[in-house]
């Protein structure tokens, strides 16, 4: 009986101790918060160091506030409070427990001012206290604002964050965040050469403004070892610029390739110049704005399928309207190649002027969906997914393509008309058929590239027009008519565009690459991949 009593004696007093505990803690946060109505500006940094190390979350829509401005102080006593302006007046809310106070005139208050040293250590001590949050995207944004903001004085969160870290990219992260903070710190020079290393083996453009800003004030003795350190991200940037290079080389390619695989078509199996491709490519991209627009206020829910929406709409529509081009002026003009190129240029006057004055000069908004936004990081590139898309959707077009002209009777009728016109109307193919369905099935592919380029481009009136020029530049160096040839093409010029941009600009670059595609042509007239048959050798 009496061992019972104890024990409950025991338990009694531990759970008053800990009341008492809760109590005196959270009087102490009340007194430091409390302190920032008080304080002077150039104090705040201390203040907000304070709250930093309590580690109580609480403080978290405190710190918030007072980087946003939105932290007052009563005039009479100094209490602070959150508040929000409602006319003349602010409504006040308790900053730890969130209560509503209720409301006062703004002349009882007076905002805490802050400047852009406050705010900095407003970033770097949220950053200390979401680093143990329960969310794991939540934790790597602290390390990643913690590694930007070198702190000696959160060496001690960092450490103890990592002791307890499970997440690889979290702790990877972090083992920068400590590494850069090491470097502004008093440790040993042993340990801030094992944070030299750490930096060098993750590199990144943190690592090299870390390593840049500490090597002024280094010692001698860590010199040689942060220059040797500097060279070798600088080596594994060079070769990671490299590969950027590349995949916006495949980017353009890839739209290069969707604007030009059509015109590849019809110019190879017609013979036509169409200056009017390119607004094929605009009709496209407007029919994913009106799609979107349709969503937008009738069923927003399906704003992610708006794109799927909008393909089949858009090979629709600009394949009707070039059925409508070829039957009513390209077939007049078949083996007149300078006159279908005057035609078809004046049709793209009249197709930009009527886009025009139906949805004026300005530019269109078109939204990505949910799963185009963003980036992703792979090594050392960036790769963002709205262009990995385009490449994967031109790459489908293009093997569909491919499958419509190696496995179907249409594709075998194209080749032959296109390889001998004559030949093949003899033999009982309607060649004027098979020139109008062409036709239309190059415009219905530029205007599935219309859509693909409404989510990298301005959709405007001349969209269209940036695009003709280079799709020509991919169709003739190609090889005209070959699908394998505007695949090859347009890839190796997006790639070569990319590749001498850095160097000559983005205009110079261009007049080089018609320069190269010139000199390369008079050396093979007919492209990489020229067709094979007597008409097209004759």
């Amino acid at each position: 009986m009496y061992r019972i009593l104890q024990t409950l004696l025991i338990t009694f007093c531990l759970l008053v101790s800990a009341d008492i505990t809760a109590s005196r803690a959270a009087d102490d946060i009340g007194a430091l918060v409390s302190a920032l109505g008080t304080a002077k500006l150039a104090e705040l940094d201390d203040r907000i160091e304070a709250l930093a190390k309590s580690g109580d979350p609480r403080v978290i829509p405190v710190l918030e506030a007072l980087g946003e401005g939105n932290l007052y102080a009563r005039k009479a006593d100094g209490s602070v409070y959150l508040a929000t302006e409602k006319g003349a007046s602010l409504m006040l809310v308790d900053p730890l427990d969130g209560a509503n106070i209720g409301e006062v005139p703004k002349s009882e208050l007076q905002k805490i001012k802050v400047n852009n040293s406050v705010r900095r250590a407003v970033r770097s001590a949220l950053g200390g206290l979401t680093l143990f949050s329960a969310d794991t995207d939540a934790r790597l944004k602290a390390a990643q604002s913690m590694r930007q903001t070198p702190n000696a004085d959160a060496l001690g969160a960092i450490e103890t964050a990592l002791s307890t870290e499970k997440d690889g990219a979290v702790r990877k992260t972090l083992d920068e965040a400590r590494a850069v903070s090491l470097l502004v710190s008093d440790r040993s020079d042993d340990d801030k050469r094992a944070a030299i290393k750490t930096l060098a083996e993750g590199g990144g453009r943190e690592a090299l403004g870390a390593l840049t800003s500490a090597l002024s004030s280094a010692d001698s003795s860590l010199k040689p070892d942060i220059e040797a350190a500097l060279q070798r991200i600088e080596q594994a940037q060079a070769f990671w610029n490299a590969g950027q290079n590349v995949w916006y080389g495949l980017s353009l390619g890839s739209v290069l390739l969707l604007a030009a695989i059509g015109l590849a078509i019809t110019f190879g199996v017609m013979g036509i110049i169409n200056m009017a491709h390119g607004e094929m490519v605009m009709l496209g991209a407007y029919t994913t704005f009106l799609v979107q627009d349709v969503i937008r206020t009738s069923y927003p829910d399906l704003f992610d399928w708006s794109l799927a929406i909008a393909l089949p709409l858009a090979f629709l529509a600009t394949g009707v309207i070039g059925l409508a081009i070829e039957r009513s002026v390209i077939r007049f003009l078949y083996g007149r190649p300078l006159e279908t190129l005057l035609a078809t240029w004046g049709i793209s006057l009249i197709l930009q002027q009527s886009v025009r004055s139906i949805f004026g000069p300005t530019n269109r908004e078109v939204g990505n969906p949910s799963w185009m936004a963003g980036a992703f990081e792979l090594g050392g590139l960036t790769i963002t997914w709205n262009r990995l898309w385009i490449i994967v959707f031109a790459l489908a077009v293009f093997a569909a393509l491919l499958f419509l002209l190696k496995r179907t009777s249409m594709g075998l009728r194209m080749r032959a008309v296109t390889q001998n016109r004559r030949m093949a109307s003899s033999m009982g193919i309607r060649t004027p058929l098979v020139d109008a369905l062409t036709f239309a099935l190059g415009s219905g592919i530029a205007g599935m590239a219309g859509v693909a380029l409404s989510q990298i481009d301005n959709v405007s009136p001349n969209l269209g027009q940036g695009y003709i020029i280079d799709s020509f530049m991919v169709v003739v160096f190609g090889g005209v008519g070959n699908l394998w040839g505007t695949l090859v093409g347009a890839f190796s010029l997006g790639i070569l565009n990319k590749f001498l941009e850095p160097y000559a600009g983005a205009v110079l670059g261009k007049i080089l690459v018609l320069v190269l595609i010139i000199l390369f042509i008079q050396k093979k007239p007919r492209g990489l991949f020229a067709l094979k048959g007597r008409a097209v050798e004759a």
